[in-house]
């Protein structure tokens, strides 16, 4: 990470800086503590990046048992964790921060930028950015009531106009918001076509505080693009993160960071036939986490929906998601992957499933 954006994480979130220049993003039905845990065990030794978890919904959460819901559960030892919330209310905003602080949350990051029909419909998400006034308003609610840094993550403008970009996130950074990630495709991409990296780095350029870029990170190759391209100060990716979670691995490596803890003397894996392993390696242990998270049912299904989003990338991944599908419990599944991955598995480094 340079000086500069070392810098600005100190300022933006005391005590619990980030110094490692890639994040995962978060994404419903798949940034639980299972393939957290996952990836943490791919950092560098003595990284830290700011960790998600799945969307909140601020709504819902006061009348949960926070840490006890399967989107709240949470590691032991799990720490910088940054919560997103959905949100427009006060009153709910306020009582989900409360309980998210208590909890042990290192920040609250506020979603802008979720394009899809529930949330527009509830005028959460990106339908925010449709009023830039209340957008700001529920950032100020947001930090008037908690006691940790507030973030928020968001979209390019409509159409793509940047200029309204910069006075929507200037309101927001006016009401108190300490960093923004930015996906630069608009509302009604969604995930289709290119991200406009250009709109990351003239946001750069007319904002102060930490600025995430996201949006078509699938390599290494691609971290360091976006860093050099744009200026931001992290990365975050999701999918491609998702389904190769070394990319961690091989951005310290890259960097000169130690090996992660209980890899030393090992190099990351970089061949399609060494990720191909890998893949193996790391979904049996993200079945043994979601074992000792959530019950049998219900893990079976986080992983049959890791599977279906990040198989892509895996040469002969309908074969493997298929085995998925006959599987009645992870019990049964779990000796299929190793007989799968028994034999050479290659990965690809792209896929048309952008991330």
């Amino acid at each position: 990470m340079r000086p500069d954006s070392a810098e600005l994480w100190r300022r933006a979130l005391p005590g619990d800086s980030p110094n490692f220049p890639l994040c995962l993003a978060p994404m419903v039905g798949l940034s639980h503590v299972a393939l957290r845990l996952v990836l943490r065990s791919y950092l560098p030794a003595g990284a830290k990046t700011p960790w998600p978890t799945e969307m909140l919904s601020s709504r819902k959460l006061p009348q949960q048992k926070i840490g006890l819901t399967p989107e709240t559960a949470r590691g032991e030892d799990e720490d910088v964790l940054v919560p997103q919330i959905l949100g427009n209310e006060e009153a709910s905003i306020r009582d989900s921060v409360r309980c998210l602080q208590t909890w042990g949350a290192a920040g609250i990051d506020i979603n802008m930028g979720c394009p899809v029909e529930k949330a527009l419909r509830h005028n959460y998400g990106v339908a925010l950015m449709g009023d830039p006034a209340y957008a700001a308003q529920v950032v100020e609610m947001t930090v008037r009531h908690a006691r940790v840094p507030v973030s928020v993550k968001l979209r390019a403008g409509p159409q793509g106009d940047f200029d309204f970009l910069k006075n929507f996130v200037g309101g927001l950074k006016s009401a108190g918001a300490a960093w923004i990630t930015l996906h630069p495709r608009t509302a009604e991409q969604k995930r289709r076509g290119r991200a406009d990296w250009s709109q990351i780095r003239r946001l750069k350029r007319e904002t102060a505080g930490p600025l995430v870029g996201n949006g078509d990170i699938q390599t290494a190759e691609d971290v360091f693009a976006m860093l050099d391209e744009t200026g931001c100060d992290m990365v975050m990716a999701g999918r491609a993160l998702a389904a190769r979670p070394w990319l961690l691995w091989q951005v310290g490596e890259d960097l000169g960071w130690a090996p992660p803890p209980g890899k030393e003397g090992r190099e990351a894996p970089r061949t399609p036939l060494e990720e191909g392993a890998e893949y193996g390696r790391a979904l049996l242990a993200l079945i043994a986490h979601s074992r000792r998270y959530f019950n049998e049912d219900l893990a079976l299904r986080k992983v049959r929906f890791h599977l279906r989003t990040t198989t892509p990338w895996l040469t002969y991944g309908h074969t493997l998601m298929s085995l998925s599908t006959r599987a009645r419990h992870l019990e049964e599944f779990a000796p299929w992957v190793e007989e799968f991955f028994s034999a050479p598995q290659e990965m690809s480094p792209r896929t048309d499933l952008l991330s």
